[in-house]
């Protein structure tokens, strides 16, 4: 059985919580619980878990024994074991209503292929039900779910070593650390095999059932508790707990911050924050290149609004061409965040060694203009950066040289007193839309009703051709 077909499985369990009540968003979460109890025992962590409180445990009691031991264990879990285990069930809510419910959430998840399971990977399995969570815009769990083409893209520009220090202080699920990791280890694989040295891996998480899920996601990729530290801690970053953060540095920060303002529109709770504004990507940004030591890099996905905002906007894009080198910025498609309409770019920079060091000249690709409408009928996929990625080059840093291909291509340079004299608006396009790629969203539905039509026809021709050969009289 492949991955594919086992994380629809797990998907499917979801129709079971709705019957009992249970709402799209809190599908995944209720779902970690039991999901971690099993894998556990079929990865052999259980000697992590308190004695008398693993998936076995569960499994043996039955009817309304069984619900309230579930709702103790939970309980349990979140107030011993290691610090992992406490972090994933600390404050546990089970939305369960029925003991018929659970009894058959847990046939059902023991009567998977868990043995496929394994060979595919429990880490990966679970990701997978991350991303399907994340496709269905009424679970609203999108926001949370950066695509994996672009974190893999976006990785293999970084190119993280084994030695480097990485920082995802808007962690999310977690999808940032663990694509990481794998390129890491595929790249270093006796030092994966024997694990004698690991990168470290700093994480911040502030919604706490998404930093259940992360903690969840890394702990099955084994990373999840490395050098004495969970991987991705409960807190904050626009708050005391990312002060600490930044000062613990770091050679490597890759990141999706979310976007808007804070909440009642307040500003970030920290003093180090050169420029205070309850702009969350602006603060994240200077958190981010705060963070970084010298020479240390970043690939991070941010707004348009970003390269054009004035004000508090203005100001922070000066201090990071003067702090940093922000060599590239990708121009990302529409459609490939859960938000429709949402327009992002990736911005790669490299902390100056040295203090009057700052950016001299900024490459821009677009990969926006003359592009598909991404969704569901057209998905991104990893070759669509291929060229991208060519062109970028070999080094992280954006040193080297490359070739500016004018204006009539994807490829351009722009120097820094170019940006200066456009008052440091980095929102810059050069091609046009020549309509050869039809990206208007509007157009989607004719096209589907285009399709349809088409198929009835086919369908009605085909039903007409086998009722003439069964000799039944066809009439127009």
């Amino acid at each position: 059985m492949k991955q594919f077909e086992i994380v629809q499985k797990l998907w499917n369990l979801c129709n079971i919580l709705r019957d009992d009540g249970i709402t799209y968003h809190q599908y995944v979460n209720e779902l970690t619980y039991l999901l971690f109890l099993k894998m556990a025992d079929e990865k052999g962590l259980e000697e992590n878990l308190p004695v008398g409180y693993g998936w076995s445990d569960l499994s043996a009691q039955s009817g309304q024994h069984q619900f309230d031991f579930y709702r103790e264990q939970l309980v349990h879990l979140g107030t011993h074991g290691n610090d992992a285990i406490r972090a994933i069930f600390a404050n546990p809510t089970s939305l369960l209503r029925h003991a018929e419910t659970l009894s058959l959430l847990v046939d059902q998840i023991n009567e998977l292929d868990w043995y496929s399971a394994r060979i595919e990977g429990f880490g990966d399995l679970y990701e997978g039900l991350l991303a399907k969570n994340a496709g269905e815009k009424k679970s609203g769990a999108g926001q949370y779910f950066t695509p994996r083409p672009l974190i893999e893209s976006m990785i293999a520009c970084m190119k993280p070593s084994i030695s480097d220090v990485i920082q995802d202080p808007a962690a999310g699920t977690g999808g940032f650390l663990v694509a990481a990791q794998q390129y890491i280890y595929a790249n270093n694989p006796k030092q994966a095999n024997r694990r004698r040295k690991l990168p470290k891996f700093l994480g911040m998480e502030h919604v706490q059932d998404v930093h259940r899920l992360a903690l969840m996601n890394q702990l099955l990729h084994g990373i999840s508790y490395v050098n004495g530290e969970i991987g991705v801690q409960y807190g904050d970053a626009l708050g005391p707990e990312g002060a600490r953060m930044a000062k613990q540095g770091a050679s490597l920060v890759l990141t999706n911050p979310p976007f808007g303002t804070k909440r009642g529109g307040g500003l970030p709770s920290r003093s180090d924050l050169p420029y205070p504004t309850s702009n969350k990507q602006l603060a994240f940004l200077q958190h981010i290149y705060l963070s970084l030591v010298p020479n240390g890099r970043a690939a991070v996905v941010l707004p348009d609004n970003v390269l054009f905002e004035g004000n508090a906007g203005l100001d922070v894009r000066r201090d990071l061409l003067k702090k940093c080198n922000l060599h590239t910025i990708l121009r990302l498609p529409t459609g490939i965040f859960y938000a429709h309409g949402v327009k992002t770019n990736v911005l790669f920079f490299t902390r100056n060694e040295h203090d009057g060091e700052h950016t001299e000249r900024i490459w821009i690709y677009d990969l926006r203009t003359n592009m598909p409408q991404f969704g569901k009928r057209i998905q991104l996929q990893r070759e669509h950066f291929a060229d991208f990625e060519s062109k970028f080059g070999p080094d992280p840093a954006g040193r080297g040289p490359r070739v500016d291909e004018g204006e009539g291509k994807r490829f351009r340079s722009f120097s820094r007193k170019e940006i200066s004299d456009r008052g440091d608006n980095l929102d810059i396009t050069w091609l046009r839309d020549d309509g050869d790629v039809d990206d208007d969203a509007s157009h989607e539905p004719v096209a589907i009703a285009q399709e349809i039509a088409a198929d009835l026809e086919a369908a009605q021709n085909h039903l007409k051709a086998i009722l003439e050969l069964l000799g039944v009289e066809v009439t127009a």
